[in-house]
């Protein structure tokens, strides 16, 4: 829909925002663009200054492209119109929602999914679930947006972030409903959450996987207690929200929870609405009992690990709340599966097992330990991994300890180093590693520590590749490089051990 820039004007000034107009002789002008990239300006695009590298000769290219006005919280002095506002991250969400929105927000099942760890498994299981029901019912399948990629109706592209700008999210939103989807699955990251990127967004239904300390640096969150705060805040923004009773902080997330309309819970405590007995992990599937209001319910899901449960009761309970049946839900699991998430390999010989995932945080690490001490209690135990550069600092101890604790050797390797020197951070990393009594060595290249790992096995070894999962760039000090997944080079390895096995 196009609107005049004057209801732009009245959007900001009734969300107690705009603090000067210079678009006098100007409100009539159709806003036919919205950006805050310049060189995606054209005529008729109202222009966004955002960011804390922000360049005044940005706008100046946004305006010789034709841009009829700009939104910004400094006043550039240009001859360009202002809308000048005190907060441009709260008021980008108000204008993407009028730029974007056709519908009603009841005519939208938006799915909000956060947490430290599950979440993008979470999603993967909710989307498999409503893709399912949409195919007995020749209906559209749900809407996607993740940290691993993006589905919704018109694109369909890989993420380079867990929860993109309201810009791009509103349009998502647009390009579904006018596909004809009507149920979207969004994965939603503490930034976004912090910085106000899902402000305004009406979620029918909101879960809080979990939470433990993890994004604490000094560009992400000051402290665990503003990261969880941040967390927390989708509660308040849905409908119906859905707990973790086997969360360590349920009694916190119930009170955050209270915002909502409605209440939900799943877990294996008593209390859980929602609740998983009968748990049983193998090489090659999960099993669980759900039992709901005193219903017991056979579940099976394709991937291992206890701690993939908790993602499927939390996916169930999003689908049961949108009225779909448990017998679609047990078919969908089934084959459920997650790019970069517990993927499994093995030598023909079987005496090396592998598991790719992209656990990368000590909670993420602590699981994939024990799920493969289980699978294989006399395997050697190995792992490739690294900790990322200008950021998640608190990963370098965290990692290192719980390694350290739970492995017969490391492997320690690049994960996006970004900025610093890769040689320092696997320092920091070491000494935790050390203090376990671990043996390890540092392996700059994480092709070549992923080989060494494979053919460095001397007995029947375990070998896990976390961090990466199936991403397939490098951050280095010159930004994303194109880098093979762990997967393939994995798989190659594998390959070249079974000729000459």
């Amino acid at each position: 829909m196009i609107h005049s820039l004057v209801e732009y004007r009245d959007v900001l000034d009734k969300a107690g925002l705009l603090c000067k107009d210079t678009s006098a002789g100007s409100g009539e002008s159709s806003v036919t663009g919205l950006t805050y990239e310049s060189k995606k300006a054209q005529t008729g695009t109202l222009f966004v200054c955002k960011g804390a590298a922000f360049k005044k000769e940005y706008l100046l290219e946004a305006a010789e492209r034709g841009s009829i006005a700009y939104v910004s919280e400094t006043d550039y002095g240009i001859s360009l119109p202002m809308l000048q506002v005190s907060d441009i991250r709260a008021a980008m969400p108000y204008l993407a929602r009028l730029f974007y929105r056709t519908w009603a927000d009841e005519e939208m099942n938006l799915m909000g999914i956060t947490g430290t760890k599950g979440k993008t498994t979470a999603a993967y299981y909710t989307r498999k679930i409503f893709d399912t029901a949409a195919e007995r019912c020749g209906t559209p399948p749900a809407a996607f947006l993740t940290s691993v990629e993006t589905f919704d109706g018109v694109e369909t592209i890989s993420s380079g972030i867990t929860t993109p700008e309201s810009f791009e999210l509103y349009r998502h939103f647009a390009n579904a409903f006018a596909s004809g989807i009507r149920s979207i699955v969004c994965e939603v990251s503490s930034q976004a959450l912090k910085y106000g990127r899902v402000d305004g967004i009406p979620f029918k239904s909101a879960v809080v996987m979990n939470i433990s300390k993890d994004h604490i640096s000094a560009i992400e969150h000051p402290d665990f207690e503003d990261y969880f705060a941040s967390k927390l805040k989708i509660y308040g923004m849905c409908e119906n929200a859905l707990v973790n009773t086997d969360s360590p902080y349920y009694e916190e997330c119930m009170k955050a929870a209270s915002a909502a309309q409605r209440v939900i819970t799943f877990g294996r405590d008593e209390k859980a609405m929602y609740r998983a007995e009968n748990v049983r992990t193998g090489e090659d599937c999960t099993s669980f009992t759900l039992v709901f209001e005193g219903e017991a319910y056979p579940f099976t899901l394709e991937m291992s690990g206890e701690f993939n449960v908790e993602n499927a009761l939390a996916a169930i309970a999003l689908a049961h709340l949108s009225g779909i049946d448990f017998a679609v839900m047990q078919e969908a699991l089934k084959s459920a599966a997650v790019p970069g998430r517990v993927e499994k390999y093995a030598t023909a010989d079987g005496r090396i097992k592998a598991v790719v995932d992209y656990a990368h945080n000590a909670y993420s690490f602590r699981k994939m330990f024990e799920m493969a001490r289980s699978l294989w209690p006399e395997s050697r135990l190995v792992t490739v991994f690294g900790c990322p550069g200008s950021k998640a600092v608190n990963r370098r101890k965290d990692l290192g300890e719980t390694a350290g604790k739970y492995c017969d050797f490391i492997y320690l390797t690049a994960d996006d180093p970004a900025k610093e020197e890769l040689s320092d951070i696997c320092a920091e990393v070491g000494q935790y590693i050390e203090k376990e009594g671990c043996p390890y060595v540092v392996v700059p290249d994480r092709e070549d520590a992923i080989r060494r790992a494979v053919f460095e096995a001397e007995c029947e070894t375990a070998v896990l590749i976390l961090g990466k999962g199936c991403e397939t760039t490098q951050i280095e000090k010159n930004g994303k490089v194109p880098y093979p997944s762990d997967a393939s080079v994995l798989r190659d390895c594998i390959a070249m051990y079974n000729e000459r096995a």
